[in-house]
């Protein structure tokens, strides 16, 4: 038995003319320069110097001033240390001075793969069959760091997709650090991350509530005394784990497409990837949507949980325990049997499953797949959350194999017991063709997530982490041949 898929006409690349405008810092020192070169100007020449700026980059940003305004706020310090009165200072030269300390960066210029799929909450005005969706992709710029960006879509009833237009004044998010931790919540969560020892060090010398500053603060004055290299390293991840709480918030006038989740702090510099979004139903039928993605500061991962009910407000969290490592982490739409669960692959090469009554944390992770066929001898992975089905779990899995090439292959589980694999498809689902293996990274097909509507399994996937595209296929062919094919050699 053979099943049809259908690859769309769509193409998405990269698109170098949408760009952000971004803080720019090369040093204190530097700055002082710098700014001290702004203030010798006159009235008038920092008025037509202004006018020069906006004239250029207006049209190509939203309220630029604003952003203007507030890099020189971030600059605040260096002011007061030059003598310089800041809250008296003329407008226009804050703005002046900002824009010096602002440069465009091109979020998209070098890549723009792996996306993920799911419903729109807006689904009113639609006709029978037609759906609206949001399409998250990781979109990357110069130096390799990698955001998470979105686009708007529209299915029809014979499942046509059209991609809305992408807007031009995009804008990173509003963040907001207003994390209160309890104490013994929070040593609890690091037991298993940091070793003991330094965790009562820190018991001793923070209150039962703190915030972000407090806990630098004393992870600072830590830092000071004689420690060894991994009791440093350990407060440096301690402080990474807590700078992991983060609000961030999108003006309500920006279109879905202008808003960008770009890398929020050192901890994850050099970017956020892979977001698997999943719409999730909750015990009281609410839907809320989240997504799993990787942090990354070149050198260590940090797996990350990102929630929001309407993509202008998005709450990100670190994910604990020893199940949360590595990269590939993909939550189950609801809970099984009263627990939260989540598919990983912890040791790089095999698919894990673990169940939790907290979604934050987790433990205690079980094999449930290892590779089988030689197309997925080098590892096997998820792409995306399991979607469920009246025959179980469909999972759509990527599997490398000779000359670290990427399939897309598919797997079924058990509804109330996903450990129980019913199925395998022994052949690729997807595999690239010739117009697909050249790219970034060459032979590579990946997906963050897929859809079902209409009777047909939607995947959007990335070509060779360069564009993206989308395939179909019959949901019901493809669960016969799952089931047909089991789960024997």
């Amino acid at each position: 038995m053979r099943i049809n898929i259908t690859r769309k006409p769509i193409k998405i690349n990269p698109d170098i003319k949408r760009v952000i405008a971004r803080f720019f810092f090369n040093g204190d020192e530097r700055a002082k320069d710098v700014i001290g070169l702004v203030m010798s100007l006159s009235e008038k020449e920092v008025k037509e110097e202004l006018t020069f700026i906006f004239r250029e980059f207006a049209r190509r940003h939203r309220n630029i001033s604003r952003i203007f305004e507030r890099n020189c706020e971030r600059l605040s310090y260096l002011f007061k240390e030059m003598g310089i009165p800041f809250n008296d200072m003329d407008p226009n030269r804050k703005m002046l001075i900002g824009s010096y300390f602002t440069h465009e960066y091109s979020i998209e210029s070098a890549a723009f793969f792996n996306p993920s799929i799911v419903e729109d909450p807006d689904q009113s005005d639609l006709q029978e069959g037609e759906k609206r969706v949001i399409i998250s992709f990781r979109a990357v710029g110069e130096g390799h760091i990698s955001s998470i960006v979105f686009r708007r879509a529209f299915l029809d009833a014979h499942n046509n997709i059209s991609i809305m237009p992408a807007g031009t004044l995009i804008e990173e998010a509003d963040i907001i650090k207003n994390t209160v931790y309890k104490k013994d919540i929070f040593s609890t969560a690091l037991l298993s991350q940091v070793k003991n020892d330094v965790i009562n060090q820190l018991e001793k010398s923070l209150p039962d509530s703190f915030d972000y500053k407090e806990l630098k603060k004393v992870i600072t004055t830590l830092e000071t005394k004689d420690i060894d290299d991994q009791t440093k390293y350990a407060l440096e991840k301690i402080l990474w784990l807590a700078d992991s709480y983060h609000y961030v918030h999108f003006s309500l006038d920006t279109d879905i497409s202008d808003r960008v989740i770009f890398p929020i702090s050192e901890f994850e510099k050099k970017g956020v990837e892979d977001a698997r979004f999943v719409k999730f139903t909750d015990d009281e039928g609410n839907a809320h949507y989240y997504a799993t993605y990787t942090a990354y500061d070149g050198i260590t991962i940090q797996p990350k949980l990102l929630q929001t009910d309407n993509f202008y407000d998005f709450h990100i969290t670190p994910l604990y325990g020893s199940g949360a490592k590595n990269k590939n982490l993909a939550l189950f739409p609801r809970k099984i049997n009263g627990n939260y669960v989540m598919i990983s692959r912890i040791d790089g090469v095999n698919n894990f499953i673990m169940f939790s009554d907290k979604i934050n944390v987790w433990e205690y992770p079980k094999q449930l797949q290892s590779p089988k066929y030689p197309w997925e001898f080098t590892q096997i992975g998820n792409c995306g959350s399991p979607i469920e089905t009246d025959k179980g779990w469909l999972l759509i899995t990527h599997g490398v194999g000779a000359m670290r090439r990427y399939c897309l292959g598919a797997s079924l589980f058990d509804l109330e017991d996903p450990t129980i694999e019913i199925g395998r498809l022994k052949e690729p689902l997807l595999m690239p063709n010739d117009n697909e293996r050249e790219g970034y990274v060459p032979n590579v097909l990946y997906s963050c997530g897929s859809f079902i509507h209409n009777g047909e399994l939607i995947v959007p996937y990335g070509l060779s982490d360069y564009g993206s595209s989308f395939m179909t296929v019959s949901l019901k062919d493809l669960l016969d041949k799952i089931i047909s094919e089991g789960t024997g050699g």
